[in-house]
């Protein structure tokens, strides 16, 4: 059996095991960040999961305001760790140029696609109209609601209709076509 045939699987293993650690590190991030609730369930299993390292490195790297520096520090280190071994399976060394923009455009895109689904979730429930308290919703809300209200200011509600949702869906695809395409141009560039 060749080589290839155990890279597959071997990128696939790597990248799901570093994407769902990174994810974690990512919600934690965009949780502390927007002010969700800390006493959470929720937040309490991403504060336990990504606890060791951040404990660590937060000795070396101070916060700075809302912003937890060495969270990010950590997130972009995994993301260049993970991208650096997938190239390496892959039969190549990566520059540190090319691996900081596709660490960079990957990280991108997963915040976008973490508020696209998470929008798209809370114009669904919406709909419903839960009013049991559930702790996934109680995040959700915090989470979203510093882009919802931003968005409401420009297009406020008519007629009882809430069409903030499709304001912000339309800003991050257009941030999508805008900005990950340069960057990854500048990444194949630069290889």
């Amino acid at each position: 059996m060749s080589t290839q045939y155990w890279s597959a699987p071997l990128i696939f293993l790597l990248d799901t095991l570093f994407s769902l650690y990174i994810f974690c590190l990512l919600l934690r991030f965009l949780f502390q960040w927007c002010g969700a609730d800390y006493q959470n369930p929720l937040s309490q299993f991403l504060i336990r999961m990504t606890h060791p390292p951040l404990s660590l490195l937060r000795r070396f790297i101070p916060a700075m305001g809302r912003v937890d520096s060495s969270a990010l520090v950590l997130i972009l280190l995994l993301q260049m760790l993970e991208g650096f071994l997938i190239f390496l399976i892959q039969g190549g060394i990566p520059s540190f140029s090319v691996l900081s923009i596709w660490s960079i455009t990957q990280l991108i895109e997963l915040t976008l696609n973490i508020y696209f689904y998470a929008i798209i979730i809370r114009a669904l429930l919406s709909w419903v109209g839960p009013s049991v308290y559930n702790p996934a919703i109680s995040l959700l809300f915090s989470l979203t609601e510093p882009v919802m209200a931003t968005s409401r200011r420009l297009l406020p509600i008519t007629g009882g209709i809430d069409l903030s949702p499709i304001v912000v869906i339309m800003a991050i695809q257009l941030i999508r076509m805008l900005i990950l395409p340069p960057l990854q141009n500048l990444a194949l560039v630069l290889n």
